[in-house]
């Protein structure tokens, strides 16, 4: 018994040492030991590790018959550096085993940034069993099979033609005008000569000759480098001659699109110009440096219909002579085809185009600006220091005419989007509201020489007539501007009376314009201090150039307007709307401000009578306070509204630049 035992553990011993023995065995042959290596490499592996490489647009990790895969790669890059940061997707399609070889089909395709239509092509890749290894034999035309070791890849953006801002009756506001680029070619001077040139070139156009001249000392031997644009009539230009003086410098005639002056409606067209770095990160991939795109303003809010779509067009260009082509893109090992090698390169062929992708222009944008009448308008505005602003409405149809800035506004658009208490000029609308709740034109008021609210003073202007003073009829408030006959009328009013009654006027109510527009605000607390100044335009009462605009085109139209400047983005009315008597009434009021009242500048202008209102609004801590000048009115299918920041008050102030403009329309 007990022997065998022992002849059962000396088995068990025999058979644990075999194990371990085939284990040390086994190990050995995947370190490298005494066992051959397994032939378990394959050609899709070799395929796969070449697409990951050409999708990357690095070789460096992929394996090649008879060549460094460093050296590869210097000649990959020289062949794909014209197609500057873009990769191609890589598919391996289908291996075909030939023997000791075999041939790789690959997918490429390209995607250029914002082009809706992609590159795509096969090519081909011959495999070679390598010692049990299967490696790439380099060709050039593994990256397209129409490279051939004497030419390269280089694409190129093709702008869309940007869409035009087109003003009313279709007249262009924003289009291709003449300008001349005047910048160094460094075709032409170099190194130092070249800088030398650019301070020289700087200092004549008026910019810094330092970032100028580091700029042209950056760009590459063959460029153009761009110091300024400007119109080809500007006064301002120098002579051609003058440009052309200086070693390198050129005068290059071109077009760009522009508006009719710089400062056209610049503050709401907006402007055009290369795409920030900010632009290009947020775009999605569909914006790239160097694309124009609209940076403010209306050309910015329409950049993506007006850019349109951009095109791409990839060429093959032949190698140029030097370092970069000398390290050649010729075949590197041998295959079935090889391609030239470094010491063949074949002559250079012409330039040939093997992908174009057309861009689709931009849609024109259509405004309602009246060409004439803005430029009138900035005319008009030319010499007033303090910001200011003209809006010109259509009552018949709502149309923005004229919107114009004037020079004080530093850019800022305050004619469609400022903010300021309208004064007297809103009591329009506080003149509809108590003709709702009763009065008439012909209803006895009372106008004191103060009136007290609260423990807050109120008076009239300072050289109110005291013939109109005391009882007096409602017209002869709105026309002389009693502040304290509409206060104290104030308590015929419910809160909300006299916000809805200003909606109805077109103001206080936001509407989506598909412009930045600004429609005021209206307080619907009438009691205290507050309701009290909101009777005058004061207080909390806000409005801008174009919604005091509406006020009195709405009472021209006899309707409520809801000012257009898109053409096809126009809002409809969601405020009680103005009847046609209420229009009249207040037409009749309105009438009396310029045949009787602080409007009496305009009664001797040519044509149909002008309705109107003037404004005078106190702000501010100085002393003595400031004030805001107004005036508004309307004359045949004109209504306007002038809006001066700081100003004497609203009939010697806003009253001339407001007659000079109606006088000049006709």
């Amino acid at each position: 018994m007990f022997g065998s035992i022992q002849r059962r553990r000396h088995v068990g011993r025999r058979s644990s040492l075999g194990a371990v023995a085939l284990t040390l065995l086994l190990v050995a042959g995947c370190t490298g030991g005494v066992l051959p290596r397994p032939q378990s490499d394959d050609p899709e592996r070799a395929a796969t590790e070449l697409a990951a490489g050409l999708r990357k647009k690095d070789l460096t990790g992929v394996e090649f018959v008879a060549a460094p895969s460093t050296e590869v790669n210097a000649a990959f890059q020289t062949l794909a550096r014209g197609m500057g940061p873009l990769t191609p997707t890589v598919h391996v399609v289908k291996i075909d085993r030939q023997g000791s070889g075999a041939r790789a089909t690959l997918n490429l395709t390209w995607t250029f940034p914002g082009v809706g239509e992609k590159w795509t092509y096969s090519s081909t890749a011959q495999l070679q069993n390598d010692s049990g290894r299967w490696k790439t034999a380099w060709q050039a035309s593994v990256l397209h099979p129409r490279l051939n070791g004497s030419n390269r890849l280089s694409q190129r953006r093709l702008a869309a033609d940007r869409g035009e801002v087109l003003g009313a009756d279709d007249d262009a506001i924003v289009t291709d005008r003449p300008v001349v680029r005047i910048g160094i070619d460094k075709t032409a001077v170099q190194g130092q000569a070249a800088e030398a040139s650019a301070i020289k070139l700087a200092k004549l156009v008026g910019i810094k000759p330092k970032t100028y001249a580091a700029l042209v000392a950056g760009a590459g031997e063959d460029a153009f480098v761009e110091a300024i644009t400007l119109r080809a009539d500007d006064e301002d230009r120098p002579a051609n001659s003058q440009v052309l003086a200086i070693s390198g410098a050129l005068p290059i005639q071109g077009e760009q699109m522009l508006a009719p002056t710089r400062d056209f409606a610049r503050p709401i067209l907006g402007t055009v110009g290369e795409a920030t770095k900010e632009i290009v990160e947020d775009s999605d991939g569909t914006i790239v440096a160097g694309d124009q795109v609209g940076l403010s303003g209306l050309q910015q809010r329409y950049d993506r219909s007006l850019r349109g779509t951009p095109g791409a067009q990839v060429r093959l260009l032949p190698l140029s002579a030097g370092p970069a082509a000398s390290s050649g893109p010729g075949s590197l090992s041998p295959g079935p085809t090889p391609s030239p090698s470094l010491g063949s390169t074949p002559s250079p062929a012409p330039a040939v185009t093997v992908f174009s992708a057309e861009p689709t222009a931009g849609q024109d944008l259509h405004l309602t600006l009246n060409v004439f009448l803005q430029e009138l308008a900035e005319e008009t505005l030319a010499d007033t220091g303090p910001a200011s602003a003209l809006v010109a409405i259509r009552p018949s149809t709502g149309a923005i005419a004229a919107a114009a800035n004037g020079p004080g506004n530093a850019n800022q658009n305050l004619a469609t989007i400022g903010q300021a208490a309208p004064g007297s000029t809103f009591k329009v609308a506080s003149a509809l509201a108590l003709l709702r709740v009763g009065l008439t034109p012909s209803s006895k008021v009372r106008c004191p020489k103060f009136l007290t609210v609260d423990g807050r003073r109120f008076t009239n202007y300072s050289d109110y007539p005291s013939s109109s003073l005391g009882t007096i009829t409602l017209r002869t408030a709105l026309a002389q501007s009693c502040n304290t006959a509409f206060i104290g009328a104030r308590t015929k009013l419910d809160d909300g009376d006299l916000a809805e009654a200003a909606a109805s006027l077109g103001m206080g109510v936001d509407y989506d314009t598909g412009f930045g527009s600004y429609f005021g605000e209206v307080p619907d607390d009438a009691s205290g201090t507050g309701g009290a100044a909101a009777m005058i335009g004061q207080g909390t009462v806000l409005a801008s150039p174009m919604a005091m605009a509406s006020v009195v085109a709405s009472v021209s139209a006899e309707r409520t307007i809801v000012p257009v400047l898109v053409s096809d983005q126009t809002a409809k009315a969601t405020a009680q709307p103005l009847t046609k008597q209420e229009a009249k009434a207040l037409t009749s009021l309105m009438r009396s401000v310029v045949t009787d009242g602080s409007g009496r500048s305009l009664a001797d202008l040519p044509g149909p009578g002008v309705i109107a209102k003037t404004g005078t609004a106190e702000y501010g801590n100085a002393k003595p306070l400031k004030t805001h000048a107004w005036m508004i009115a309307a004359q045949g299918d004109l209504a306007v509204a002038v809006f001066v920041n700081d100003g004497q008050s609203g009939s010697k102030t806003a009253g001339p630049l407001l007659k000079e403009f109606l006088r000049k329309s006709r």
